[in-house]
């Protein structure tokens, strides 16, 4: 898939979710803010509970950019974690490696993040790591390699050149964006997460399965 095909891809994916995961689309959905198709403009009939559940439960995994396997399977951990499942789930899903990365500001959106993980310029404690699945705990640091911070993508980061589309740098982090360095200081709460979802729709679209 080409990158103008995966481009218009999201936009599409965006449109139809009512949320903006890239910049890109983002800009795209201020001129038109209608889901796409030919019925885009039109005012749809109300959709029944389970349609909710369902748009609620795509919204969080695109917003991670995640299969829906690994999204079920953290929803089954957040499930046995003391607490409420629907808060547990994105404060689990947040501290992913990749998304991480993205809210250091070490990359512009989640699929960069991943991209940077998996061809092995992050380094969580001084050691590589190219699963974007992993688990970060509190108090691990994460940096780029050495050799990949003088590459253009993490000299532009180091220098800000994502903020005008990255959020605030959220309380759980700590970052030295000219060092490329984060450490994860706490658990996040879902109430910081920077993420747009209904997280008790998508704990009744499970346990409606």
């Amino acid at each position: 898939m080409s990158k103008t095909t995966r481009t218009r891809s999201k936009t599409r994916l965006s449109r139809a979710l009512g949320i903006a995961l890239t910049p890109k689309a983002a800009k795209y959905m201020e001129k038109r803010p209608y889901a796409p198709g030919q019925h885009g403009r039109t005012k749809r009939k109300s959709d029944s509970d389970y349609a909710v559940r369902l748009r609620e439960k795509q919204r969080l995994r695109a917003q991670y950019g995640i299969r829906e396997a690994q999204l079920r399977k953290t929803f089954q951990e957040a499930k046995r974690t003391e607490g409420l499942t629907g808060e547990n789930l994105v404060e689990l899903l947040e501290m992913r490696l990749d998304a991480l990365v993205l809210r250091s500001g070490f990359a512009r959106t989640m699929a960069q993040a991943r991209q940077m993980v998996v061809h092995r310029h992050i380094l969580v404690d001084g050691e590589r790591v190219d699963r974007p699945s992993f688990r970060v705990k509190p108090g691990q640091m994460i940096h780029v390699h050495s050799k990949s911070e003088k590459t253009e993508p993490f000299q532009v980061a180091a220098a800000g050149g994502h903020s005008d589309v990255q959020a605030k740098t959220p309380e759980y982090l700590s970052v030295d964006l000219d060092k490329l360095q984060a450490t994860l200081v706490r658990r996040p709460k879902r109430v910081e997460v920077p993420v747009t979802c209904e997280v008790q729709l998508v704990v009744e679209y499970y346990a409606a399965r």
